[in-house]
């Protein structure tokens, strides 16, 4: 394997930073919230004046690694202000914790995420640094780490009355700054400045440091001021503000609509060297001042523990007021004497000002004025005896916590064990008087907290689910605030039950006790007790940290299962989280439905349900908001030659014979009318009309100019209106009377003329009472083709809304037309060629660039249609609609629309086919704009022009989940969250022909589907995966830290360490602390030996998955020893040399952990496991125990002999089936192994063991002679400290003998062998977030005979690979041969962070191409935060020597930007690469396809 490809198939979801701000809209925008149901649906506990309900909420704003995202908190309002839909309950976020404050519901809704999509880029575009040329977009991922996020506040003056937007700083290693803020034209971010400290020309601010413990911090001043970045430890960037009127020669930042966003003037440089500060700790602006106020938490002389007996107050605050224009910051006042373990400030806000710095034990407040300290634990210690200290009434450990302000005088902090706690200043005017903390237990493990808006915080976590917290605060007595928590955990409606699975930190905070927060009494005049209470909203799903993973069978497994459909068999158990907040993680990339029943139908070729609303049904009257709930009455199947029909109530009966449904011959499509009263049955040459079983109506298509009839080739309904398209392109409208329930054809004359030949149209229903679409209209109150008002059966009026007709054009224009009177109401030109935005015609201003791109178009993008359209706008009050289109060459278009409103177009008349302005009828969409969402995720298929049953198929609710199903080679879920669309393959079945929806007794909101064999399968969702994520994902709450796992493949059982916390008398803990063979005693001087302490305790469960999707069972448990740590868990295949027999038994190695004073030592314990369906506890014997020096880290079976790391060396044993006897060592210096792997080579057989797939080969294995002279065995090493080792294994002459080692140092993470071929590379991850891929050549004259093993290829990854995983590439089923590499295999690897990815090896021809391409898009496509790609992915070596490796490995998160390109872009890149745009997609596809695990 000379060459390969990274590709990132599940990216972070562990949050690194959050904070909230005015992104999207400002203060000025949010509509004043009076609570007009407060009288009448709260109880009178409530106050009674008019509430203030939760005021204008900011936007939230996240980091996830290289990940950005930006959310709108979505508020449901207690009553009917939902304004969602009577339905809308079926799909929008459960209603967590019941009403508080007015208040029932809150989710987050995406606005853009920096990852997936493209941003793409209006005509004009004017920013600070740089101006972003048409037709470009940007590419919604950033090439760089997210170090730290500041929010620039546009200023407090002109908050309410002003339009002012903050925007967003980003910093990234090592000293980059980009400032971003929100875009109205492109509903998205954009880059309005940027400041780079690197380089030649600022190597002096490193003074002569090649390393830093952290990258820039960013701190911004509250009033917006300012904003300051510290970089290289002593460093401070300050950044200048721009005045409101923004800058010379910009547009004055206006981001459409006349809202302004804050922006960054200038900056310059203070050194805090010169000003005598040394080791920052932390820094933050203070409010209350003229000027801004820069406060610093710095150490003036360093100590460490052993010291601090004689050193312990070493922190000081210094607060420097900062003069921007002057460039001056003197020292306004300081504090010294602090401890020397704080690390964190918090300003105080106003009025009451100063500055909170926390401590481990202590919390201390600073103002110029006023001082005063908590002690939080029996470690606090005053700086000297005069110095009063008040005391909490619990003691707390508050190192590493986090912070925010829910009032102006309380604190929320979150700390390292979970707990929240709440600090109340006790103040009179400006003075505070004294701090009281109060505390509670409900919390996930957070790494950042942050107050978004007057009503709601955010908890994010790397280590668990982040959550989304409304709070309320009362005051008086404890009546005024009603325990608010809900139904977390129970009583939520069946379709959320997947909700409730998903987050593991809910769980936690179901307990009344745990919610609310009691502020005890505050002696203070003006001050009564206040009372907080708390309910989880909404949460986003976390899988990181993967700190291992496993590869295991899914309990409906398909034994016949082949290729591609055979991936779905498996799936990923991870370990992730850490103490409350572990679990495990099931990933599932694609879905494999729940049957409930299969039959063969051969022939099939499509399927429809339908309702049957009977006006004689009274039923209907006592359920007038059940619409979802309805059962589907009939299931018609279209197969070659008849049609079936059969009714869906309960069983599924066929009726063909008893209907009058058209049964001669197939049928087109079916689907109701007249809200749900009819049904429309469309056939080849005539469609039917159908009250239940009973036609109503007949009508038969024939053209207008012959008496000829025509066929139809497809249908699109929108209630009342039925489109046909027919087979020689012409469309027809069939027009409905809800009054007669009849239909009428309309021949659309207007069309009949033309002679533009169509290619797909739908309808599309613009539904609710106030229709999306018309807000972008230019005569909102005049547009035409709304539906009147038609009473249902039951006297209630059904959705009012609009009704358009989308068509596309051979020639690759789009045109939007109201309905019925066909007017054009919108229009695009070249729609086919995939644009990043598209606006309508009459309000685009077409370039230079882009007419050049239109005159270059290849005879490809000349033969583009597309073959087929939906647009679609799912349910709730700020949903925006998707408009998809499916090209010929398989590319699926999805774009989303957006409003905005220019002020170009607003002076523009718009005259259309000579009607003047004042017609309504020329009510053009003019502030429509739709902007193109990436879909890289999903493998496209070759479309067959032949194709007549439509590929999509829209649901709202499957599974309580909405979206769309595509059907074809590769069919897929399209399901919508928050705005943003996830894409699920299903495999399991290849190809899918048809697919409906199925809701009735049997089969709660299920779905039925036709294969490619002719099965008929009827399945509902799993319900217990959370679908709101990159891969499907069931989480197994564990309350326990998770460390790793393995798969029992014989059992079917998963070997888990997981260590619990436990709390111990400390003379116990300090008695394991001694060398009994040394008799070595410690002192407890000045130690209070009364107390408890934590320790870990660690012990291996056996798990079980159950069979029925439930929880999974703990069928055993083994307890390790006081004070010892398992370290690796492997199941080993051992050849007994009594018995001559091979035996699978669990393996063990542990540690014992008990300070630097007594010897390492641990164990080796081997276990055999049986399972019985019969009995609920698997019986685990210990079979054998071998205590050994140093800790045994690393395990593995090798052709039936155990190789264990046992502190510096390596050990090989053979089984007699009592003990283990050593037979070879290799001592030479690894320091303590983390990763060890095996491979065995016969012949030209390749198999693995090991930490990765050794289930997978150990079958194939023992069908071989253990000691056969062509087996090769290969072991890898991985060294904490010493990088990797080369071994081979020799069992004639019982050799362990080094090949060859990497002689640099290396702090390995993971390692693992990767085979291509014939060729055999070695994988290794490091510390430094890198991979590098070594081989061994011993001919090589730079491998110093052998010795040295050389570097393949270097690649930086941007977060820690915990482990690889070997998996076989699958064949590509495209390109013109078979790749005669089957032996080929792909490394997925797990991260921290919580993404996943692999690294796949490829061919050299298809490398050279990719990497031109790589090379070409690092300049054709403008980056977010002007970040570069080439910089990110170079290896970091953090200050050491390193020779630069070789550039082998291309990156897929750069090349996939180019599928997101205009058609007419792509081929010119193409072009001057020497290839062709069909050649650079299959090649990617072909990837894509080999690497679809799972």
């Amino acid at each position: 394997m000379s060459y390969a490809a990274y590709k990132l198939m599940h990216p972070p979801t562990g949050i690194d930073n959050c904070a909230s701000g005015f992104i999207t809209h400002s203060p000025a925008d949010f509509p004043p919230r009076i609570l007009s149901v407060q009288t009448e649906d709260i109880d009178s506990v409530w106050p009674a004046t008019p509430a203030p309900g939760v005021g204008p909420i900011p936007n939230l704003i996240v980091t996830a690694a290289n990940v950005l995202e930006v959310y709108t908190v979505r508020v449901l309002d207690d009553g009917n202000g939902n304004g969602t839909g009577k339905d809308s309950g079926a799909v929008v976020q459960p209603q967590r914790g019941g009403v508080m404050s007015g208040i029932s519901g809150a989710s987050l809704e995406l606005v853009c995420s920096y990852r997936s999509g493209f941003l793409p880029i209006p005509s004009k575009l004017a920013d600070v640094h740089h101006v972003l040329p048409v037709g470009r977009i940007i590419p919604h991922r950033l090439h760089g780490n997210v170090e730290s996020v500041g929010v620039l506040s546009s200023g407090a003056e002109d908050r309410t009355s002003g339009r002012r937007r903050d925007s967003i700083i980003l910093t990234f290693r090592d000293a980059k700054i980009s400032v971003l803020e929100f875009d109205d034209s492109v509903y998205g971010l954009r880059t309005s400045s940027m400041h780079c400290f690197e380089g030649p020309q600022w190597l002096h601010l490193k003074k002569g440091r090649e390393s830093f413990a952290s990258g820039p911090i960013i701190k911004a001043d509250p009033l917006g001021r300012c904003a300051g970045v510290l970089v290289y430890g002593l460093q401070m960037i300050m950044l200048k503000a721009a005045e409101a009127g923004g800058l010379v020669g910009d547009d004055g930042g206006s981001s459409g609509g006349g809202s302004v966003s804050a922006r960054i003037q200038s900056s310059y440089m203070i050194s805090l060297r010169d000003l005598d500060v040394k080791h920052v700790k932390d820094f933050i602006f203070v409010h209350g001042y003229i000027e801004p106020v820069l406060v610093i938490l710095h150490e003036k002389e360093l100590t460490w523990a052993g010291r601090l007996p004689y050193k312990h107050h070493t922190c000081v605050i210094s607060a420097l007021s900062i003069s921007t224009t002057l460039k001056q910051h003197p020292l306004i006042w300081s504090a010294t004497n602090l401890p020397h373990d704080a690390y964190k400030l918090l300003a105080v806000p106003s009025p009451i000002g100063g500055v909170l710095v926390i401590c481990a034990n202590t919390i201390h407040y600073h103002s110029q004025s006023a001082s005063c300290i908590l002690a939080l634990n029996n470690y606090a210690v005053p700086a000297d005896s005069s110095q009063e200290m008040s005391r909490s009434s619990f003691s707390v450990e508050l190192d590493a916590a986090n912070a925010t302000w829910l009032s102006n005088d309380v604190a929320m902090l979150s700390t390292k064990s979970g707990e929240l706690l709440l600090l109340t200043l006790v103040h009179d005017g400006r003075i505070v008087q004294k701090l009281d903390l109060s505390k509670s237990k409900a919390s996930v493990l957070t790494s950042g907290i942050t107050t978004v808006g007057s009503s709601f915080f955010f908890l994010g976590s790397r280590l668990g689910d982040s959550l989304l917290v409304q709070f309320h605060c009362g005051a008086g007595s404890p009546m005024a605030a009603k325990e608010e928590v809900g139904d977390i955990e129970g009583d939520l409606p069946s379709t959320k039950r997947l909700r409730r699975s998903s987050s593991d930190a809910l769980q936690d905070m179901a307990n009344d006790d745990e919610l609310s927060l009691y502020g005890s009494d505050l002696n203070n005049a003006q001050s009564s007790q206040k009372t907080f209470s708390f309910t989880v909203r909404d949460s986003l799903i976390n899988v990181g940290p993967l700190k291992d993973f496993s590869y295991g069978l899914r309990m409906n497994t398909d034994p016949n299962a082949t290729g591609v459909s055979k991936q779905s068999n498996y799936e990923l158990v991870c370990c992730s989280g850490h103490g409350k907040n572990g679990s495990l993680c099931v990933l599932q990339r694609s879905i494999r439905p729940e049957i409930i029943t299969q039959e063969s139908i051969p022939g099939c070729k499509g399927l429809w349900t339908v309702y049957h609303k009977s006006s004689r049904n009274q039923a209907e009257h006592s359920k007038p908001a059940t619409e979802d709930e309805e059962y589907h009455a009939y299931l018609i199947i279209s197969l070659e030659s008849r049609t079936m029909v059969l009714q869906t109530v309960s069983n599924l009966e066929e009726v063909t014979e008893n209907v009058d449904y058209f049964v001669q011959g197939s049928t087109i499509y079916v689907g109701n009318l007249f809200g749900r009263r009819r049904v429309i049955q469309v056939y080849s040459r005539g469609a039917r009309i159908l009250d239940g079983a009973f036609m109503t109506q007949d009508l038969s298509f024939r053209a207008t100019n012959s008496e000829a009839a025509m066929t139809v080739s497809s249908v699109s309904i929108a209630d009342p209106y039925v489109l046909l398209m027919m087979t020689d392109g012409s469309i027809q409208l069939l027009v409905g009377d809800p009054s007669t329930c009849t239909m009428t054809i309309n021949n659309l004359a207007a069309f009949q003329t033309s002679k533009k030949s169509i290619t797909a149209c739908t309808l599309y229903h613009d539904r609710g009472t106030e229709p999306w679409l018309r807000k972008t209209s230019t005569d909102a109150w005049l547009l035409t083709g709304v539906s009147e008002a038609v009473e249902g059966p039951d006297g209630t009026p059904p959705d009012q809304g609009d009704i358009y007709c989308v068509i596309c054009y051979e020639s690759g224009t789009l045109e939007i037309y109201d309905v019925p009177n066909f007017c054009c109401v919108f229009a695009v030109d070249s729609f086919v060629s995939g644009r990043g935005f598209i606006g309508d015609n009459l309000f685009q201003e077409s370039s230079d660039d882009s007419q050049k791109l239109s005159k270059s178009n290849s005879k490809d993008s000349q033969n583009m249609k597309v073959v087929e359209l939906a647009m679609h706008r799912w349910h709730g009050e700020n949903s925006r609609p998707f408009l998809f289109g499916i090209l010929t060459d398989g590319t699926i278009l999805c774009y989303h629309a957006y409003m905005y409103e220019s002020s170009e177009n607003a002076s523009k008349s718009q005259p259309v086919n000579g009607q003047s302005p004042s017609n309504p009828s020329t009510s053009r969409l003019k502030n429509l704009r739709f902007s193109r969402v990436s879909l890289d995720t999903y493998t496209r298929e070759e479309m067959s022009t032949e194709t007549h049953f439509p590929r999509i198929t829209t649901f709202k609710n499957v599974g309580g989940c909405p979206g769309f199903f595509l059907s074809g080679s590769r069919p897929a879920w399209f399901m919508k969250f928050r705005e943003r669309v996830r894409i699920h393959p299903q495999l399991c079945d290849g190809p899918i022909i048809a697919f409906t929806v199925l809701h009735n007794m049997y089969c709660n909101h299920g779905f039925i589907y036709v294969t490619s064999q002719g099965t008929l399968k009827i399945c509902q969702l799993p319900s217990l995966l959370a679908y709101d994520n990159y891969w499907p994902v069931q989480k197994i709450p564990l309350k326990a830290t998770p460390h790793q796992v393995t798969y029992f493949a014989e059992k079917n059982l998963y070997p888990l360490i997981v260590s619990v916390p436990v709390s111990k008398p400390i003379n116990q803990v300090l008695s394991t602390l001694v060398d009994q063979e040394s008799g070595h005693q410690i002192e407890h001087d000045n130690l209070n030996l009364d107390g408890t302490y934590t320790v870990e305790e660690f012990e291996v469960r056996i798990l079980e998955p159950e069979s029925s999707g439930g929880p999974w069972q703990t069928k055993g448990t083994i307890h390790m020893q006081t004070s010892e740590n398992a370290l690796t868990v492997r199941v080993v295949t051992l050849s007994n040399t009594t018995t001559r027999e091979n035996e699978t038994l669990l393996a063990i190695g542990t540690a014992y952990v008990q300070g630097e004073d007594v010897a390492a030592r641990g164990r080796v314990l081997l276990f055999s496991v049986e399972n019985s369906t019969e009995n609920s506890q698997a019986k685990v014997t210990e079979v054998y125990s071998k205590e050994m020096k140093g800790a045994i880290s690393a395990l593995a079976s090798i052709q039936g002999y155990l190789l264990v790391a046992s502190g510096p060396k390596v050990i090989l044993h053979k089984w007699t089936g009592s003990e283990l006897n050593g037979v070879a060592f290799f001592d030479a210096p690894p320091l303590y192994v983390v990763s060890l792997n095996i491979l065995m080579v016969y012949g030209v057989f390749v198999f693995a063991l090991g930490f990765s797939v050794g289930f997978v080969f150990g079958k194939a294995l023992m069908k071989f002679s253990p000691v056969s002279d062509n087996v090769k065995n290969f072991i890898l090493i991985g060294d904490i400290h010493k990088s990797i080792y080369f071994l081979s294994w020799k069992e004639n002459g019982s050799q362990l003998t080094l090949l060859a080692k990497d002689f640099g140092s290396l702090d390995c993470f993971a390692t693992e062998f990767l085979i291509d071929g014939s060729t055999l590379s070695l994988m290794v991850s490091d510390d430094q977030k890198n991979v590098q891929i070594f081989y061994y050549a011993p001919k090589v004259s730079e491998s110093w005979k052998g010795q040295k093993l050389l570097s393949r290829a270097e690649f930086h990854v941007g977060a820690h690979v915990t482990k690889f995983l070997r998996l076989q590439m699958l064949p590509a089923s495209t390109g013109p041969a078979v790749s005669d590499k089957t032996n080929r295999f792909a490394l997925v690897f797990g991260t921290l962070d919580g993404s996943i990815g692999c690294i796949a090896p490829l061919d050299e021809l298809t490398f050279r191409r990719l990497q031109s391409l790589q090379k070409k898009l690092v300049d054709a496509v403008p980056h977010v935060a002007g970040l570069n790609p080439r910089s990110f992915r170079q290896f970091h070596s953090n200050g050491k020597a390193h020779r630069p490796g070789p550039d082998s490995i291309v990156d897929c998160e750069l090349l996939c930007h180019y599928d997101m390109l205009p058609f007419e872009q792509q081929h010119e890149i193409a072009n001057q690469i020497g290839t062709t745009r069909s050649q650079i997609i299959s090649n990617l596809n072909d990837l894509a396809l080999g690497t679809s695990f799972l």
